[in-house]
């Protein structure tokens, strides 16, 4: 029964922030970001799946990318 309250309990804290995060953004986005910018998740430098961008057009992750 512990291990059930615990559970529930850190679920619970990780969805309050979770939704803290989306209240304190502007239009409740989070930032974008695509996978394709990381080597560890793309070493063989495909194209974004999302956006279709290439690893170099990504350079700058502040850009809005995701409309």
């Amino acid at each position: 029964m512990k291990l059930i309250l615990l559970t529930i309990g850190l679920l619970a804290i990780a969805i309050l922030g979770i939704t803290i995060k989306i209240w304190g953004k502007k239009d409740g986005k989070f930032a974008g970001t695509c996978a394709s910018q990381s080597p560890f998740l793309n070493p063989d430098g495909e194209n974004c799946s999302f956006c279709g961008k290439t690893p170099e057009e990504m350079k700058d992750c502040k850009e809005n990318s995701h409309s």
